[in-house]
């Protein structure tokens, strides 16, 4: 797969896991005492200096553990996740939460934004090709580590001014061909104070509209949660303003 053997791979996914439930830089002691690996701490300790190497961790400033990079989660998206099915509850209180704003456009995509918000406790943002944007959810941010850095929570609320942005990322999502569109950090956010920052995104079109769907947040989300949930949301929006 790709360039990892295969215990690069189950270090790199015991990684993820420990970084997204902790969102501490992970050292080869952690995974010594947490995780049954099958190898020595030595072991451990020079594979996650060769996928430091390879890019798909890096180390922090502040501790000599590793965190999995832009590459890791990526990686991991790809070829890792298994996504988590939704129930039919789930599906029901999704499409409950908004069948009664059905018959106004604006009304409808307020309230998803806030149901998604809700749902994820991310922020939530729908955005359209006819310029309009709504988001929903900035308290859920600021109970996240991250969003503590003044840097990114300040340029992250900027960009809610630039519908222009949010529009391009329409236009990117609708050249690519896959069912989800996932921004991982500084390079896909062309901004160096994103660096710990991802969203997930999903379109919806019908003859009045297009726009996307999806949620902002840490780059450790748990994307095998949060994914069907955007995919599915993104096809009711879809169901409900074609009828």
């Amino acid at each position: 797969m790709e360039e990892l053997s295969q215990r690069q791979i189950e270090i790199l996914r015991t990684i993820i896991k420990e970084y997204s439930d902790t969102g501490e830089p992970v050292g080869s002691e952690i995974l010594e005492k947490k995780y049954k690996l099958g190898v020595s701490p030595a072991t451990v300790r020079n594979e996650m200096v060769e996928l430091a190497k390879k890019g798909y961790l890096k180390k922090t400033h502040f501790s000599s553990g590793r965190v999995p990079s832009a590459k890791g989660f990526r990686f991991f998206i790809k070829h890792l996740m298994k996504e988590k099915e939704m129930s039919t509850a789930d599906e029901v209180a999704y499409k409950n939460s908004i069948w009664d704003e059905r018959n106004e456009v604006h009304r409808l995509l307020s309230q998803s934004a806030k149901v998604l918000a809700h749902r994820t406790g991310l922020m939530s943002l729908i955005a359209t090709n006819v310029g309009d944007l709504y988001y929903s959810g900035i308290a859920n941010l600021l109970d996240k580590e991250e969003f503590l850095n003044w840097d990114l929570s300040r340029t992250l609320f900027e960009r809610l001014d630039e519908v222009k942005y949010w529009e391009k990322i329409l236009i990117q999502l609708g050249k690519i061909d896959e069912e989800v569109f996932y921004m991982l950090g500084s390079e896909d956010f062309s901004d160096p104070n994103f660096d710990s920052c991802a969203s997930i995104f999903a379109e919806f079109s019908c003859d009045k509209v297009k726009g996307i769907i999806g949620v902002v947040g840490p780059k450790r989300m748990y994307y095998e949660v949060i994914t069907p949930q955007i995919k599915y949301f993104s096809s009711l929006l879809e169901e409900i303003l074609k009828s």
